[in-house]
């Protein structure tokens, strides 16, 4: 079958805010709802019947098994669209966009929507595993006797709860700890990460001074911006900020220099060159090509390392050099981890060991997050990604040439990276 072009018409999200604050209690459903319907509205799909709405989240209640297609049903599309649900840790709504591109490459739809939501506001609280077996039987028990029985072995130790932490089952290990393993491998020192993150807050502040923004981010719950970009931070603020995962005196990621606890949720609206006519939609930029790549973290292999694996693929399969891009989006889920990745493409021996290839070489870092990183914006874990997209595809667009690279690590030793292209 011949595979056609797939583009990025646009995108739309909820201003980024942080976790247990503005969207106290506002459950994942009502998030990615919300932002579809805007994405629906700002594009005249209202009534329309897509090809395919695929929508993800990390910390996701088991109420929301089909949170996909429950969203399409309040989205304002025709209800026959279908949806179906993903996760990939922080690369899920990246994954989602690849997928879909896929699906229009080969002609199966002319249009899709990728997406992705987390609040950490709305956490799904487990109970104990005896409380909820005991539960289980009280709700199969016939008799009164047999229900008297189960509630007389109620103890205090069924009354624990379980809160969702942002932990590897594998290592016990945060991701935050996993990284300052990797920054101290790498010899990354604080400084060098709290430059990184003023860097990424001051882009971030001029691009909403310039409007930037303004097109890609709705009214929701009387916010029109994301709340943590600090215009007026410094070195010297940032250098005061202790160590938040690493207490043994060699600690240097601080809450400065890593992205916060996000609540929020965003979308971009794929299609295809004639999907694009039919609905009179703009073509922003060209979905050139996805990757996805893993580490051995487990066996010592950096956590949030796998990034460079797979540009690496992603550039030999593409036949192009990592300096053959004019945007560089590289989450900064810490900005240690960023910094990690650039040494690691720079290294001969590392590029060798892992990839079997010679160093990638280094970036012109005045081309990389140039309107604000995850630090400075936020990162809800499966939104990231369309976020990207989202920013990158109207900067390509507004250049009206060149090609940027995407690149977000993950929970689990993983990495997503994808290549947009520019509309000539």
């Amino acid at each position: 079958m011949n595979t056609r072009n797939v583009y990025v018409a646009g995108g739309m999200r909820t201003p980024f805010t942080k976790s247990m604050t503005h969207y106290l209690g506002i459950k994942n459903q009502v998030l990615m709802t919300e932002t579809l319907r805007a994405l629906v509205q700002k594009y005249g799909l209202q009534g329309k019947e897509i090809g395919d709405v695929a929508l993800g989240g990390v910390i996701t209640s088991s109420l929301d098994w089909n949170l996909s297609r429950e969203c399409v049903l309040g989205s304002g599309l025709d209800p026959h669209t279908p949806g179906y649900n993903l996760q990939r840790a922080c690369g899920t709504s990246l994954e989602a966009t690849m997928q879909l591109a896929h699906k229009i490459a080969f002609n199966q739809m002319d249009l899709a929507i990728a997406g992705g939501v987390d609040t950490n506001s709305d956490l799904p609280v487990l109970v104990s595993k005896s409380l909820s077996h005991k539960l289980m039987r009280l709700n199969i028990a016939k008799s009164t006797m047999d229900k008297l029985k189960i509630f007389a072995s109620f103890s205090p130790a069924d009354l624990k709860l379980q809160f969702p932490a942002v932990a590897e089952p594998r290592t016990g290990l945060s991701m935050g700890q996993h990284c300052e393993k990797m920054v101290q491998e790498w010899q990354v020192s604080q400084n060098a990460q709290d430059e990184l993150a003023l860097k990424s807050h001051r882009n971030a502040a001029t691009a909403y001074s310039e409007g930037f923004y303004s097109d890609l981010i709705f009214n929701f719950e009387n916010l029109t911006k994301d709340t943590f970009v600090r215009a007026d931070t410094s070195m010297e603020k940032l250098a005061k900020l202790k160590p938040a995962f690493d207490f043994t005196g060699k600690g240097t990621i601080t809450a400065g220099n890593a992205s916060p606890l996000t609540d929020g949720a965003s979308a971009v609206l794929l299609t295809s060159e004639e999907g694009a006519k039919k609905q009179n939609l703009p073509l922003l930029c060209r979905w050139v090509d996805g990757e996805v790549a893993a580490v051995d973290f487990v066996g010592g292999e950096g956590l949030l390392m796998a990034p460079t694996i797979a540009v690496a693929r992603l550039l030999q399969r593409n036949n192009l050099k990592l300096q053959d891009f004019d945007f560089y989006e590289i989450h900064e889920a810490f900005a240690g981890q960023v910094l990690c990745t650039l040494r690691a493409w720079e290294s001969e021996q590392y590029c060798q060991k892992k990839m079997g290839v010679k160093a990638l070489g280094s970036i012109d870092l005045s081309k990389m997050n140039v309107k604000g990183g995850s630090v400075a914006i936020g990162h809800p874990f499966a939104a990231t990604g369309t976020r990207i997209v989202a920013s990158l595809a109207k900067m390509l667009h507004q250049k009206g040439s060149g090609r940027g690279l995407i690149s977000i690590c993950t929970a689990g030793g993983m990495g997503v990276a994808a290549i947009l292209e520019s509309v000539s």
